[in-house]
């Protein structure tokens, strides 16, 4: 049998101990080449452009 706590934790604990789970914004910034929103160091999602070359070939350039 495992160990069992040996009293109920107060809601004061309780928040205390939950109070850095809360979930952050996701930061965005601006490609240089199509100005739309994306990740910071991640390839833009609408152009397929990381760090000065082409990496992905998009769906619209495909058609």
């Amino acid at each position: 049998m495992p160990p069992l706590p040996k009293r109920k934790r107060s809601k004061s604990r309780v928040g205390t101990n939950r109070a850095h789970q809360h979930r952050t914004l996701v930061s965005l910034v601006e490609c240089p080449r199509c100005r739309e929103s994306m990740k910071p160091h991640h390839v833009c999602p609408s152009c397929g452009y990381y760090r000065g070359r082409d990496v992905l070939r998009v769906e619209s350039e495909l058609e």
